[in-house]
């Protein structure tokens, strides 16, 4: 289908204003990102439960529950990655949407800050999402967390930080989490994709700031195909945990997304996919201005409630 009117509309403004993603510098990035996050904001339905907390020493999270009552055996919990191309981002610009995870799914949701390129490169952000959601799992009962229920998700660059929590858990042999959410996820730095000649020029995401991005977050580019930084390069994709997968038509990522549910799928992984038509890359972000971002989020809850079920 043709973009989305609400969509157009905001690749037209961030046209006529100046994408973030084109600011140059990190500070300036980081700047941007987050005055932009406000038009986005909008309030999901009230929370019984908002705290800020520490993680594996030094890491700043921020729990979320819609309610104090517990289930038997403790909350189902998602722990919760940002977007913003591993350079920009925090708790603040995801505060919304995991206020809509949390309220739609009735579980309780983990963000984690990790540390930013091009200050902190890879695998920093990896060593930080990693530690954060081992830390969790040891003290989830603190919080009236099962840590048996437990998945991790993320959206855009968090998505991507996901599935490699994911990969380096069933590495270390780890095999306790249920479930990862993987919004318009990056998932291989070397991809030469139709969806990323198509949608790479005027549709918010460009390939260009894909390029600025990828070069602080990896500064080496033979660490382009390493697959603790490319998942879809992994050697297996065997024994990890069901993913649902979210893409969106416009977003010059789609097609890793799709390459990665095939590559879940072909490894015995069950997989809930689905690309929104009309979409762009950020959109799940955008509830406020755009009605199918919250639709996917409504749609991840429902999926998360019940594979943590």
């Amino acid at each position: 289908m043709p973009l989305h009117p609400q969509c157009a509309a905001i690749t037209a403004a961030a046209a006529q204003a100046g994408a973030p993603f084109n600011a140059g510098t990190a500070l300036a990035v980081r700047l941007a990102y987050a005055a932009g996050t406000a038009n986005f904001v909008y309030n999901p339905g009230p929370l019984a439960r908002v705290e800020n907390l520490t993680l594996a020493g030094n890491i700043p999270a921020r729990l979320y529950q819609a309610t104090l009552d517990a289930p038997a055996g403790g909350f189902p919990a998602l722990v919760f990655f940002h977007g913003g191309g591993w350079a920009a981002g925090d708790l603040e610009t995801h505060d919304h949407l995991c206020r809509h995870l949390a309220f739609a799914g009735g579980f309780s949701v983990v963000a984690v800050d990790y540390r930013l390129a091009p200050e902190h490169p890879f695998p920093a952000a990896l060593e930080d999402c990693l530690a954060a959601t081992r830390a969790l799992r040891q003290r989830a009962e603190e919080w009236g967390i099962n840590p048996a229920r437990l998945a991790v998700g993320g959206d855009s660059a968090g998505g991507s930080l996901a599935t490699l929590v994911c990969l380096a858990l069933r590495d270390a042999g780890e095999h306790w989490l249920r479930a990862q959410l993987l919004i318009y996820p990056a998932v291989d730095f070397a991809a030469d994709t139709e969806s990323l000649r198509t949608n790479g020029q005027g549709y918010l995401l460009t390939t260009a700031a894909l390029e600025m991005f990828t070069n602080w977050y990896l500064p080496d580019r033979a660490a382009r195909t390493d697959p603790r930084a490319s998942p879809l390069r992994a050697a297996s994709h065997a024994g990890l945990p069901a993913a649902i997968i979210q893409t969106a038509e416009f977003d010059p990522l789609r097609d890793e997304g799709i390459a990665y549910a095939e590559a879940l799928r072909a490894a015995g992984v069950a997989v809930d996919y689905h690309c929104y038509a009309g979409m762009i890359h950020g959109f799940a972000r955008m509830g406020s201005r755009i009605d199918g971002g919250k639709q996917a989020l409504e749609d991840a809850a429902s999926k998360l409630r019940e594979w943590l079920s």
